[in-house]
């Protein structure tokens, strides 16, 4: 099938999105309200939205961690399939902008999701927040979790995923870390653009690491061009 079909993308997912992600008050609301609030409109999609809330459900997760929750998009999809797998499961959310975090208490909150009982949104810089995190497992105040989505700051992809496979429950945990392939262009890796120095190429680490077994996912739809990575511990 030629390529130019790419072109067809929109209506494609405007039709699929029809029939299989309709719109929800909760989900509507989450959208519209992060927009009144001047959060850019840079949120999962619907379908992809969807996807995770799939993906965490085929996966049986009980404890998820988001890097990046922007207005709580996300993290509503997360928080209704975490319901879906029997109730008990919580959502872990790090926000590095205190306005964006509170849109985003407001919308899980409208949404119905107990807060922070079902869905925590922790203030402060990825890198900072998680070896907080890991301080409260060694302790056993905090499980570890079975799910961790990376949709934070681009340059920092591979510290993040070091830090989500050190942070999962082990064998069967996954680890999804979304604009991958816009990163690898942008940042020069792979594509036209020279490449900037000192990059680390998150694909390339994971290649090496024995810990897990990984593919990247090449996409095209609302989100234009871009892809995902997903990795599985071993």
């Amino acid at each position: 099938m030629s390529v130019s079909n790419v072109t067809h993308a929109s209506a494609v997912e405007a039709h699929t999105e029809t029939h299989l992600v309709p719109p929800t008050p909760a989900l509507t609301h989450a959208y519209d309200n992060s927009t009144a609030h001047g959060i850019p409109m840079i949120a999962v999609s619907p379908s992809q939205g969807k996807f995770l809330s799939l993906l965490t459900s085929l996966s049986g997760a009980r404890h998820v961690l988001e890097l990046g929750t922007l207005g709580g998009y996300s993290s509503i999809w997360f928080a209704q399939a975490l319901k879906r797998n029997g109730g008990g499961g919580t959502l872990t959310s790090v926000e590095i902008d205190p306005a964006r975090r509170a849109v985003a208490i407001a919308n899980l909150e409208a949404a119905g999701v107990r807060v922070p009982q079902e869905a925590e949104v922790l203030l402060g810089a990825g890198l900072d927040v998680l070896p907080r995190l890991e301080a409260e497992m060694a302790a056993g105040t905090r499980p570890r979790f079975d799910f961790v989505f990376v949709d934070a700051d681009w340059e920092n992809q591979w510290r993040y995923f070091e830090w989500g496979v050190r942070l999962c429950k082990g064998r069967g945990s996954v680890i999804y870390v979304d604009n991958v392939v816009r990163w690898l262009l942008e940042s020069g890796v792979v594509g036209p653009e020279r490449r900037a120095e000192g990059v680390e190429d998150l694909v390339e680490g994971v290649g090496r690491d024995g810990r897990v077994e990984a593919v990247v996912m090449q996409t095209v739809g609302a989100k234009d061009y871009d892809g995902f990575l997903m990795a599985v511990v071993k």
